[in-house]
């Protein structure tokens, strides 16, 4: 397990199916070691860009089991432990430990009653902090799927939880959020990593997040303009935004679009996606791969 402090592209893996809606194992391993290829930092799942919640219980457990084994300790592996209770995420957190995993993050539960309250969410990471024992992420993620935790109640969780150490913010603005935890930041809490698949991470960089977690597809293309703010070349950044845009406006409208780019770049065989109720007609799809195209000068696999 990593010591170290986390920080660039964690990246998120997408959970592949077959076309009779099975996981692909073996396609998941392709793209773990794509992610790899593509120089991410650390790898992220399963999470909402993983379709966690189209997996059953065991499906979960059996792919997490299956990314920390693949990735052997190359890079740190985290795990998403969300659940729609504390006790079922205490699960999942027990479970991270037990496979080895460098840390878990988790949104506060995704299905909640009328009376669910700040306390709920306070005793929710408490026990995904004493149970997991490794660092824990606090995902704050836009509602009804996420909670709207102010940056106070954050850097409280961070403060009075062993293990709750870090932050990825995604609700909006993110760029302000990141602004006011960095200010009111005292040492609590390790680090704010930014999401929403890098669409404001230039800006999010200038007010100092130490990351971002976006889906996988475009791995290597994240990277390069992490690594071109890395170096202090905002020309360079600017430019690979600038072609990143199609894209991004593109996936606002198709949740499944990251596994028609995998599918593209011949890392899996389907783009099945459980429970979408659209497909990319033929205009559509050639518009993605232009869109795609404009990315090549970045791509290293």
């Amino acid at each position: 397990m990593s010591n170290g402090t986390f920080r660039g592209i964690f990246t998120i893996p997408s959970t592949p199916f077959n076309d009779d809606g099975t996981v692909d194992v073996d396609g998941f391993k392709r793209i773990i070691e794509f992610c790899i290829a593509c120089g991410a930092t650390g790898l992220v799942y399963p999470v909402n860009a993983s379709e966690y919640t189209a997996l059953s219980d065991d499906e979960r457990k059996d792919m997490s089991r299956i990314l920390v084994e693949q990735t052997s300790g190359r890079i740190p592996t985290v795990i998403g432990v969300a659940a729609t209770s504390r006790e079922n995420a205490s699960r999942f957190a027990r479970y991270a430990h037990d496979i080895g995993a460098d840390a878990v993050i988790a949104m506060p539960p995704y299905v909640k009653p009328k009376e669910f309250t700040i306390e709920n969410t306070v005793i929710y990471y408490r026990t995904i902090s004493e149970t997991a024992k490794i660092p824990v992420i606090i995902q704050n993620y836009v509602p009804p799927v996420g909670t709207n935790l102010s940056p106070d109640t954050l850097l409280s969780l961070c403060r009075e939880n062993e293990y709750v150490e870090y932050v990825k913010e995604e609700t909006v603005p993110s760029t302000l959020k990141i602004t006011e935890l960095n200010g009111k930041n005292k040492g609590e809490c390790k680090g704010v990593f930014g999401g929403s698949g890098c669409r404001y991470l230039i800006e999010e960089y200038r007010r100092g997040s130490v990351g971002n977690m976006p889906g996988c597809h475009v791995t290597d293309v994240c990277v390069a303009l992490w690594n071109a703010l890395e170096s202090g070349d905002n020309d360079k950044a600017m430019r690979i935004y600038c072609d990143m845009a199609p894209l991004f406006f593109f996936e606002s409208q198709f949740s499944f679009v990251y596994k028609e780019v995998l599918k593209l770049r011949g890392i899996i065989k389907s783009s099945y996606t459980r429970n979408n109720t659209y497909a990319l007609d033929e205009i559509g799809m050639k518009y993605l791969q232009e869109c795609v195209s404009l990315l090549k000068p970045y791509m290293t696999v």
